[in-house]
């Protein structure tokens, strides 16, 4: 557990020009005290952390410096390559060039091979952990798995999968692979993943054909920010999701139905700001305009 939260606040230094003791507490789950622990034991293992006291204080990487391979083996470059890689998309140019730099730094992640399989469950709850390391080592050995899902919609069936690929897009773990169970690629979201069994049974590799009849129904991933007098309900409401910032709680959830989104952004009021997405902005917009058209009459 140390050992991915140490990686992880590397990678959260990595990533952002300054990162104060609060958030990576509130990040991590653990003390300040702790953190201030884990960012000395960085240090000592070469990699200079600076601080910064006052109000605009925290830690950032020390200016000029840049990873060698001494720091990271192979495994340790391709598991930030890929967390990395998957988190492209949302974060742009940044994490583009560290992407690049990484890449740079060892040619042989730029390749088509081992390194797809690897994960950072840093990323999970304490129980998906436990269900990542599973489908870890089922994906490295190919190992058929069993196990109960349950999708968007709330159904449950009991499935069997050839696992190939394991990965992490916009805040979530997924696994990809040949479902025995629809005799087709099928992408399943971890989190919703029960009772899952690594058997002894072993597969060989086939090539998977994209279905039209998808297995994960997506939804609206909302980007909310909440006043702290918000905090009891908040943290009941959307306990795995909350981010506490000291001035404020950030909730990233996943919404499946926009009516049922814009309900439980307006029971919150004035207590609630929609970050992101634009659409969810406007849309919450234009019900409060019917709101208020309604009273008016």
């Amino acid at each position: 557990m140390r050992l991915d939260r140490l990686l992880g606040i590397t990678m959260e230094l990595m990533s952002k020009k300054r990162v104060t003791a609060t958030e990576l507490s509130a990040r991590f789950e653990v003390s300040i005290r702790t953190i201030y622990r884990d960012i000395e034991l960085i240090n000592q293992s070469g990699i200079p952390v600076v601080s910064f006291a006052g109000t605009d204080g925290g830690f950032e990487l020390m200016e000029g410096f840049f990873l060698t391979k001494q720091h990271f083996s192979m495994q340790d470059f391709a598991v930030i390559y890929n967390l990395l890689k998957g988190m492209e998309g949302a974060f742009g140019d940044q994490i583009t060039s560290l992407v690049n730099k990484l890449g740079s730094l060892q040619p042989a992640l730029l390749s088509q091979g081992e390194h797809e399989k690897l994960i950072f469950a840093l990323n999970a709850s304490e129980g998906e952990k436990e269900i990542i390391q599973a489908l870890h080592q089922a994906v490295n050995e190919r190992k058929i798995i069993h196990f109960l899902y349950t999708n968007a919609t709330g159904e449950s069936t009991n499935r069997q999968l050839e696992p190939v690929h394991l990965y992490w897009e916009r805040g979530y773990w997924y696994l990809e692979g040949y479902c025995l169970s629809r005799q087709a690629k099928r992408l399943f979201r971890v989190s919703r993943m029960e009772q899952v069994e690594v058997t002894d049974v072993m597969f060989q590799p086939r090539e998977l054909v994209d279905s039209p009849d998808v297995e994960e129904v997506r939804g609206t991933v909302a980007h909310l920010r909440f006043d702290l007098s918000a905090q009891p309900r908040v943290t009941e409401q959307f306990r795995d999701d909350c981010i506490h910032l000291g001035t404020h709680i950030d909730v990233h959830k996943e919404f499946y139905l926009r009516e049922y989104a814009i309900s439980v952004i307006l029971s919150y009021g004035s207590k609630v700001e929609i970050l992101s997405p634009e659409d969810l902005k406007i849309e919450l917009l234009e019900e409060i305009k019917k709101i208020q058209q309604r009273y008016e009459k």
